[in-house]
């Protein structure tokens, strides 16, 4: 018996060792999805972490994080754009180096300097701001954007490389910048509550020494409740070489994920989201 109860002991070390991060955005953020339904698991990958997103110990959004390919799958917020300041200070995750680091986004230095936190366990945990040094035709591409929320703690919460991919500059300053600052601001007319989810397609080339994933496409959803009987929802999907952005229903950026990710149906949200 009190050997079954020291094995008992050790698997709960052991478990929570590795159970840092959370295990479903249902029990722990479900505030950023529709009916607090999460995306359907078609899109996890090999290796997945489930953010909630913390600055400054409040939730800001959710991101579901590829530990492998080190970049989101996908990032999932409120939409509640405002005016302000673009933050230049970039943050990384804390919690994909384990149970015992800050729950809330810090600095790199922060980490290294007072949380005895090497050089090492970083760059093994996630991208770092050394990774998006030097790129050529590519950008630090935010999935979820500053400018999509309202106050300085927000906008700051999305600079943090979880949220980051490398984004062709040509794209990112172009038509993905145009359907982000404009066209969002036409289609959310009338809305009460616009929930997104954003994410990216992993592609076949990597930055930094084939450390960190280049998508192939990258793309948006939202799903606006104008009132307690009325939504509506469209997608967006870009290829990440051409300064293009497609304009697409909800239902056919699902049918367009499922073909490209080459698994079960695709599904961004609730049922009650028209997908027409």
């Amino acid at each position: 018996m009190l050997l079954l109860l020291l094995l008992q002991v050790l698997v709960s070390c052991l478990w929570l060792g590795h159970n840092e991060l959370v295990t479903s955005f249902e029990s722990s953020c479900p505030q950023f999805f529709f009916r607090e339904t999460p995306p359907s698991e078609a899109l996890e990958p090999e290796s997945p972490a489930w953010i909630c997103q913390r600055y400054k110990n409040q939730y800001y959004f959710a991101t579901l994080y590829d530990r492998n390919r080190r970049i989101p799958v996908y990032s999932a917020y409120l939409y509640q754009p405002g005016s302000g300041k673009r933050p230049k200070t970039w943050m990384v995750e804390p919690q994909l180096l384990g149970s015992v680091y800050p729950k809330t986004m810090e600095k790199e230095w922060t980490l290294l300097k007072h949380y005895n936190v090497s050089l090492k366990q970083l760059v093994k945990s996630q991208a770092v701001l050394q990774d998006y040094k030097n790129l050529t035709g590519l950008n630090r591409g935010h999935l979820n954007p500053n400018g999509h929320h309202h106050d300085f703690s927000s906008r700051m919460a999305t600079f943090t490389l979880t949220n980051i991919v490398p984004q062709d500059e040509k794209l990112n300053g172009g038509a993905w910048n145009n359907y982000e600052q404009r066209i969002m601001i036409k289609r959310t007319q009338g809305c009460n509550t616009t929930y997104v989810v954003v994410g990216a397609v992993p592609g076949n080339s990597y930055i930094a020494k084939g450390r960190v994933n280049k998508p192939s496409h990258i793309w948006s959803s939202a799903c606006c409740e104008v009132d307690n009987h009325h939504r509506k929802a469209w997608g967006v999907i870009a290829e990440n070489d051409k300064n293009e952005v497609q304009l697409l229903t909800l239902g056919e950026l699902e049918d367009v994920l499922t073909e490209l990710y080459g698994r079960d149906q695709v599904s961004l949200f609730d049922s009650d989201c028209p997908r027409e």
